[in-house]
């Protein structure tokens, strides 16, 4: 579905990605993983245009055959045409909206384009109150798929913080996307909070939408994903299954560090 090749950006002299290359297949849930400043965020802002790419291409392929160039797409026609969702690693909701508001404000073009950009709605038209109906029974689905449905007009901002989390991904989830993109979906959460949130994502792969998501915590990307691509210092370093990539030496050296000389033979 996603092929990202020879991406390299660069900020003045550094050089943040470096000729990456990968591939995300459909229905798949693929983890971007790294060490700190390792590119990670940078190759998540190339592919869902917050960024312009220094080099190299990505084209994300549609079910029906439908690609799109991302790297020359502006990001606000990667989310309307492309269908790419992404989350932040700091939650960025509407805290003052309610729950539903924040499910509904994701649909705000659909049912714009569905008023005849106002004029429908004055008149109550047939046309609008399809779309308005049409709108909520989403909204409904993605509060019960998330657990929220009895406080869907609670303040979002009043939410716990793992509840606001999965309002997030289901706030995203509102503009049907094809590939979801979650950037540290896990951070701060607890336990109990990091499961639920396994099952949510499992349960939007088998809704038939790939995942594209960068994450720390090693617990969640090894139990949910089904394709592992690991980055440090811009380069691809390992691309493979959770088990083939887990057993990577390179992988094992980005993490836990190598001993230099004196140490190796000191030892």
């Amino acid at each position: 579905m996603l092929k990202v090749s020879n991406l390299t950006m660069r900020f003045g002299g550094l050089k943040a990605v470096d000729d990456l290359s990968f591939e995300a297949r459909a229905g798949d849930i693929t983890a971007v993983i790294g060490p700190n400043g390792a590119g990670k965020t940078t190759a998540f802002n190339c592919i869902t245009g917050f960024y312009r790419p220094t080099e190299g291409s990505i084209a994300l392929t549609h079910p029906d055959g439908a690609t799109f160039a991302l790297a020359r797409m502006p990001g606000h026609r990667i989310a309307a045409r492309a269908k790419v969702a992404r989350t932040f690693q700091n939650i960025r909701l509407f805290a003052g909206m309610t729950v539903l508001e924040n499910l509904l404000v994701a649909q705000h073009n659909t049912l714009m384009r569905a008023t005849g950009f106002g004029v429908l709605a004055v008149f109550g038209l047939g046309r609008y109150r399809s779309a308005e109906a049409a709108g909520l029974d989403k909204a409904r689905f993605w509060l019960d798929a998330i657990g929220l449905t009895e406080r869907a007009n609670d303040p979002a901002g009043s939410l716990p913080y793992g509840a606001q989390r999965r309002l997030e991904i289901a706030r995203a989830m509102c503009i049907d996307p094809v590939m979801l993109c979650l950037d540290e979906p896990a951070a701060g959460l607890n336990p109990r909070e990091s499961e639920e949130l396994n099952q949510l994502l499992l349960r939007i792969r088998d809704g038939g939408c790939s995942l594209l998501l960068i994450e720390h915590d090693m617990g969640v990307v090894m139990r949910i994903s089904d394709h592992i691509v690991v980055l440090d210092h811009g380069k691809k370093i390992s691309d493979g299954t959770p088990a083939a990539v887990r057993a990577d030496p390179a992988v094992i050296a980005a993490y836990l560090g190598e001993a230099d000389d004196d140490e190796a033979d000191a030892a």
